[in-house]
């Protein structure tokens, strides 16, 4: 793979894998017939996966050489009352525990709400309960990147900030970008030019250091917003987001990594997603 290559994918089993054999494992391979090379195994409602299926995904990957991550969980909150906070941390630890098996190296998740705090009261708190789940991981010889997902709505605990933060404060954490939903969380069409994009990157390079940005694992999608920000995903022809100028700003900023796509037509998308930046490329 060279500087300026990305590895595309879905988030979830692409819509036309077949029933059998179905599942995790046979949406690695159809991601492989489609000529995609990346799936985000989509944990995303809990984790319910036994240690063999973990060792048939992992075995089925590394044969078809498709990377592997995980969405943990949606229900995890860093902000999240103590009493709450233990429920939260096993998803997030079991998705971690499990994607290891499985062969994945990036578990995604929603960091959480604020809860209509200010950004600075909540950060500590999760910057610490996010220190201790990467301890307990490394005890453990569990080498998986956590990745603080930037969200879509204003509310939401996950700015581009937040995640900046959370990763320049903690060694093996680094942010999933969102950027459809950076797009989206002003709600007001900005965060969709290359100049605007350009700015992202360098805080990014700056803060984690220029070879973070040759590790990047990004979500893209078409998005409808609202002045609170994300209302929903859409195909990527329905929606406004610019991607050549991003993508062209990837490029510039030799950027690499992988490029997931959850659109209501993943593996669709995927694929036009993976033509527009062999174009912009070329």
């Amino acid at each position: 793979m060279s500087l300026i290559d990305f590895h595309f994918g879905t988030v979830g089993a692409p819509l036309s894998t077949p029933k059998k054999p179905g599942g995790s494992v046979g949406a690695i391979s159809r991601l492989a017939e489609l000529g995609l090379d990346a799936l985000e195994l989509g944990w995303v409602q809990s984790v319910r996966v036994s240690e063999q299926t973990c060792a048939d995904i992992r075995a089925n990957a590394e044969g078809q050489d498709v990377k592997i991550s995980v969405h943990a969980p949606y229900f995890i909150n860093l902000n999240a009352e103590d009493e709450e906070w233990p429920k939260s941390r096993k998803r997030l630890m079991d998705a971690a525990h499990y994607g290891n098996l499985a062969g994945a190296t990036d578990i995604v998740f929603h960091p959480g709400s604020y809860f209509g705090r200010p950004p600075e009261q909540v950060l500590p708190k999760a910057i610490e309960r996010l220190a201790g789940c990467v301890e307990e991981l490394r005890l453990t010889a569990n080498p998986v990147t956590l990745r603080p997902e930037t969200m879509g709505k204003s509310a939401m605990l996950g700015s581009f900030e937040d995640t900046l933060e959370m990763s320049r404060s903690i060694p093996g954490i680094k942010p999933c970008l969102d950027f459809a939903h950076l797009h989206a969380r002003p709600g007001d069409g900005t965060m969709n030019s290359y100049d605007e994009w350009a700015r992202l990157l360098d805080a990014y390079g700056e803060t984690l250091g220029s070879a973070a940005l040759g590790d990047l694992h990004v979500h893209l999608s078409g998005i409808e917003y609202g002045p609170k920000g994300e209302k929903e995903h859409l195909r990527v022809e329905d929606a406004d987001l610019d991607l050549r100028a991003l993508f062209r700003t990837l490029r510039d900023h030799h950027c690499h990594g992988r490029i997931l796509c959850e659109s209501p037509a993943m593996e669709d998308d995927a694929l036009i997603l993976k033509q527009i930046w062999d174009e912009v490329v070329s």
